[in-house]
């Protein structure tokens, strides 16, 4: 499935447009990574475990994605946009939404 954040594909004719396919993932923040990554933030570095959740939910998110595009018939995706948000009750959980057109090209 090919993925892209372009409107088009060079080189390629798109025979059909099937529509918004969206992929989206929420993950809880655990406690612990909240300490662990304030503690980072006072004494500088990354916060590695933010960067691994960050990951998990876009890889879930893109898997969402093409996995609706496949059902439609759809053979990729185009103008796709990442959106990243903090949700919940003072910022506890982590929202990764994808979004594209599912499109059909020739090969």
């Amino acid at each position: 499935m090919l993925v892209t954040t372009t409107h088009h594909l060079d080189g390629k004719k798109i025979d059909q447009y099937y529509g918004i396919v969206v992929g989206e993932a929420v993950m809880g923040a655990n406690v612990i990574k909240d300490i662990f990554a304030s503690i980072r933030d006072v004494v500088g570095g990354r916060a590695g475990s933010y960067e691994k959740e960050l990951t998990r939910a876009r890889k879930i998110a893109f898997s969402e994605l093409t996995e609706e595009a496949r059902m439609m018939g759809a053979n990729a995706v185009i103008g796709v946009d990442i959106d990243y948000q903090v949700i919940g009750q003072n910022g506890s959980m982590l929202m990764v939404s994808i979004c594209g057109t599912a499109v059909k090209f020739q090969d």
